[in-house]
C-alpha cells in the first residue's frame, strides 16, 4: 500500500487557493484599502516589485482610477541587484526600474508584490528606494502573505492570508504574463 501524496511533497498536484475571481476580489479590497488610508491620491505611487508584482500594481491602479476618477502613479522596481542571496542563487536577469515622472520623494509608496514569505525582497526594495529618493511613507500590498518571517516585515494590505509549510510552494500566476489568474499551493 502506497502513501498518498501530502502537501509540499513532489507528488502531490497543486491546490488552487485562489482562483480568477478570487483575485479580482482581493485586488478589488486592497485597492479600497489603500484609498481609505490615502485619501490624497495625488501623494501616492504604486511600485510593482518584478516580475508579478508590476501587474498586480497596474490593475490596482485601475480600480484606484474607476472609483475616485483620478489615476495614481504606477512604477515597476528590479530589486535583483539589492538581494542579498546573489552569491548563493545563480544569476538572475535583470528587469527595468521604471519610476513614475512624479518621483518617489515626499510620496506615499505602496510596493506591490505577490507573495511575501521571508521578507527578504521588500528588505531589498527598501534597499533600493533609499537609492531612488526618500518617501514620506512606505507601505506594502501583496496578494498573498504566506507567513515564515525571517526579517521584521509586514504587509499592510494582504489579499489572503495562507498559512503554509516552507516546504510547500505558493505559485502565482497572472493574466499579463502567465495567461490566467491564480494561486497554487503545492
Amino acid at each position: 500500500m502506497t502513501d498518498a501524496p501530502t502537501a509540499g511533497s513532489p507528488e502531490a498536484a497543486p491546490r488552487t487557493v485562489l482562483d480568477a475571481r478570487d483575485v479580482s476580489r482581493a485586488l478589488t479590497r486592497i485597492s479600497h484599502e489603500i484609498l481609505e488610508r490615502n485619501r490624497v491620491t495625488s501623494d501616492l505611487v504604486l511600485l510593482g516589485l518584478q516580475t508579478r508584482g508590476v501587474p498586480l500594481a497596474r490593475r490596482i491602479a485601475e480600480r484606484i482610477a474607476a472609483v475616485e476618477g483620478v489615476e495614481v502613479a504606477v512604477g515597476e522596481l528590479d530589486v535583483t541587484l539589492y538581494r542579498d542571496d546573489l552569491r548563493s542563487q545563480p544569476t538572475r536577469p535583470s528587469h527595468r526600474t521604471e519610476i513614475p515622472a512624479t518621483g518617489i520623494d515626499g510620496k506615499v509608496v505602496v510596493l506591490v508584490d505577490d507573495v511575501l514569505f521571508s521578507g527578504r525582497t521588500i528588505r531589498a526594495a527598501l534597499d533600493a528606494l533609499a537609492d531612488l529618493g526618500r518617501p514620506a511613507a512606505v507601505r506594502l500590498a501583496v496578494l498573498v502573505d504566506r507567513g515564515h518571517r525571517e526579517l521584521p516585515i509586514r504587509a499592510d494590505h494582504v489579499g489572503k492570508n495562507l498559512p503554509s509549510a516552507r516546504s510547500e510552494r505558493v505559485s502565482v500566476r497572472v493574466e499579463e504574463i502567465d495567461g490566467d489568474d491564480e494561486v497554487t499551493i503545492s
